[in-house]
């Protein structure tokens, strides 16, 4: 736990904050370079203020990281109970911003990063029902930009909110705004910000829509909107897919800007900043009841990208006005590449690592080639598994709460360390499993701190010793 001298500092650091900006009202169209102060106290490493971190990719700059690890794990820095969802905070300026649902309120909690010692709270009404029994809780990630943070519910309430305070500043109904027939699981794809931008994947229908038979449902061309991150207005729209649960990735490709979009039909390469549409690359499964859910990845001037349902993946190269395919899957019938659920795969010198396959029972942690698709090793056994990569290693959770550190390898699995995380000593649960299935969230890394979900809570644990 944090000293109690250094909480007394945070407190009157967030009084003086508050003061101050309370002496200066902010117009909802200001674009304000002042940010928020900064509470945290370890200065080595980076923030993880989006889904999949700084680069999108789920891939840490942070050196330094344990390579072996003591029985019990990690050392664990703080536990926090949580309600339903299945998102992690995002971290900002020793800020640690958690997405739940309690009862029938969605709620947004601003904690000290490195405690979890809770410095705001709100809460909103919900009314988002599963359709398949899952969580009714949030699956996207909170998104820090500046001195903002946006969140997006399953119901398809869309907030933004001042980070130091919590105060909301602007929000959207799209699913009233745009016609939204529910997707199978909600809402799922996390927004991105782009420049006075925040890209939100809509996938709304022309009035009258209420079918949940998406063979016959269309869209009104709000497959992606881009709101002015400032104000909460529309500034473009494009495309007439529907919602996936992929986020939008945004790079840059030889000098020019690009956003990739895996939709629910398939991939959308655009103008991030115009919503010009350069390519739409058809990719789904037959099956009615499929999505797709795992991020494009771009390596150089080519995309990858994956689904579980049924065509696998296909690597793309990527030209203004056009995708031309490498290699795909859709023509195997067995022994495809890869097939992806939710994680993302990640890419390391010519090689791409994930988790391949729908079910538990059959998912596989893989490493194949990128130019060929050929796979170089497989594991049965891990059950579906969300990868984080940091100083050469793979930070691998499984979605039983196995914790597993890997050596990056193309020519071999190299396990290093497993441990099932307990409850530490003098806690009510002592002895305990800590992480309880489904443990669906990707994992992230900021300041030396690993942050993982599990079905009832957040925990932190330190992977890289302060120096």
């Amino acid at each position: 736990m944090i000293p109690r001298p250094l909480n007394c500092l945070c407190a009157m650091a967030l009084t003086f904050l508050a003061c101050c900006q309370a002496g200066q009202p902010e117009s909802p169209t200001a674009k304000t370079n002042n940010l928020p102060l900064d509470l945290g106290t370890r200065k080595v490493g980076v923030d993880w203020e989006r889904f999949l971190g700084p680069t999108g990719n789920s891939v840490s700059s942070e050196k330094g990281l344990l390579t072996s690890w003591p029985k019990q794990g990690p050392n664990i820095v703080w536990i926090r109970p949580m309600g339903a969802g299945y998102s992690l905070p995002a971290i900002s300026k020793g800020r640690a911003f958690l997405f739940d649902r309690v009862g029938n309120q969605a709620r947004m909690v601003c904690c000290h990063s490195e405690t979890g010692k809770e410095l705001w709270e709100q809460r909103f009404a919900t009314q988002y029902e599963d359709l398949y029994g899952y969580s009714n809780g949030p699956r996207c990630y909170p998104v820090v930009d500046q001195d903002r943070v946006y969140f997006f519910g399953p119901e398809g309430m869309l907030y933004c909110l001042k980070a130091v305070d919590g105060t909301v500043l602007w929000k959207a109904d799209t699913f009233g705004d745009f016609g939204v027939v529910q997707n199978f699981f909600g809402v799922g794809s996390t927004p991105a910000v782009h420049e006075d931008l925040l890209l939100v994947p809509v996938g709304g229908s022309p009035k009258g829509s209420n079918q949940v038979d998406f063979t016959e449902l269309k869209g009104n061309g709000s497959g992606i909107v881009a709101f002015d991150k400032f104000t909460g207005k529309v500034r473009y729209k494009i495309t007439d897919e529907l919602a996936s649960y992929s986020s939008p990735t945004i790079t840059t490709i030889q000098g020019k800007k690009w956003g990739f979009h895996l939709a629910r039909s398939g991939l959308i390469g655009f103008d991030p900043g115009s919503g010009k549409v350069e390519f739409q690359f058809p990719w789904r499964s037959r099956i009615l009841e499929s999505v797709n859910a795992a991020n494009p990845v771009v390596i150089d001037n080519r995309v990858f990208i994956s689904e579980t349902y049924g065509p696998g993946a296909a690597l793309i190269e990527v030209q203004p006005g056009s995708g031309k395919v490498i290699w795909d899957d859709a023509g195997k019938v067995r022994d495809k590449s890869m097939q992806c659920h939710w994680n993302t795969p990640i890419h390391v010198n010519g090689y791409l690592y994930g988790c391949s396959g729908r079910h538990k029972s059959n998912a596989e942690l893989r490493c194949i080639e990128l130019a060929t698709g050929k796979v170089q090793w497989s594991v049965p056994g891990m059950t579906r598994s969300s990868l984080l990569l940091a100083d050469g290693h793979f930070i691998c959770q499984d979605e039983e709460g196995g914790l597993h550190l890997i050596k990056v390898n193309p020519e071999k699995f190299e396990l290093l360390s497993s441990v099932q995380l307990k409850y530490p000593a003098g806690m009510k649960r002592e002895g305990e499993p800590l992480l309880l299935e489904p443990c669906w969230s990707a994992p992230i890394l900021s300041h030396g701190l690993l942050y993982l979900r599990g079905r009832d809570c957040v925990a932190c644990l330190e992977v890289i010793p302060t120096r």
